[in-house]
């Protein structure tokens, strides 16, 4: 099913190339003009990161087959929009979000009991984003799934330094003793290093989220978007985890 969507990607680069040419792929902030744009590009981040995950959290567990036949729309979708300089920009990000979203429905669709497989799997587009930054496009799409990867690489290094992971092979293989182990993980962070390890991490991403803010290149405000997002995803799953 992957496979079938990748020969699109000789059409969508040559389309990108378009597009440059047009003078639309290296698109800088005025900010006399363009900071409502900046907070549009940084708002559509957040909402791609936050919302999606709650649409295709229970998708993918359901009609996994459904999910991952999504990421040929989005793609689609993506190139549709990219193909016109007025909506270049949101089929760019819609392009990063694609990646993301592929990555997603291949490892909580077959592969969520082995949470060791979670990082390799998130980085599956890894290779096609540098590619692309190298030759100078789709830069708002591919920040933001760099951004998105650089959030779920320091949340799975707190899951590894607090020893939750047996908790998460836990929760995939009986999850309906989920409110019982998401209790006993939940004492695991509660102690003074997982209190303080959450608070350098944070720390951490609130960093790298704000201070690519400061700068006058769109997809700098879309990586950011998709790294703050993280620190809000994270939250909401406490809060679920706690209410459980």
């Amino acid at each position: 099913m992957v496979n079938q969507t990748l020969p699109s990607y000789s059409v969508l680069t040559s389309s990108l190339a378009t597009a440059e040419s047009q003078s639309v792929s290296n698109i800088k902030i005025s900010w006399q003009v363009g900071f409502k744009q900046a907070w549009s590009v940084f708002g559509a981040a957040v909402f791609l990161v936050t919302v999606p995950v709650f649409v295709e959290a229970p998708l993918v567990r359901s009609l996994p087959w459904l999910s991952l036949a999504l990421t040929a729309a989005w793609l689609w979708l993506s190139y549709q929009l990219m193909a016109k300089p007025k909506t270049y920009i949101w089929g760019d990000l819609l392009l990063g979000f694609s990646w993301s979203w592929l990555a997603g429905s291949v490892y909580w669709g077959w592969l969520r009991w082995e949470p060791l497989l979670h990082l390799p799997v998130e980085a599956i587009a890894l290779p096609f984003a540098i590619v692309c930054l190298k030759r100078g496009w789709g830069k708002v799409g591919n920040y933001f799934y760099l951004g998105s990867l650089l959030g779920t690489v320091l949340t799975d290094i707190y899951f590894y330094l607090v020893d939750l992971i047996p908790y998460w092979r836990q929760i995939m293989q009986e999850p309906e003793l989920t409110p019982t182990i998401l209790h006993s993980a939940l004492v695991q962070v509660q102690t003074p290093w997982g209190q303080a390890l959450a608070v350098i991490l944070a720390s951490v991403l609130l960093a790298c989220g704000a201070l690519p803010l400061l700068s006058r290149q769109l997809h700098w405000w879309a990586f950011g978007g998709a790294v703050l997002s993280t620190i809000l995803v994270d939250s909401l799953f406490l809060i679920a985890a706690i209410a459980a």
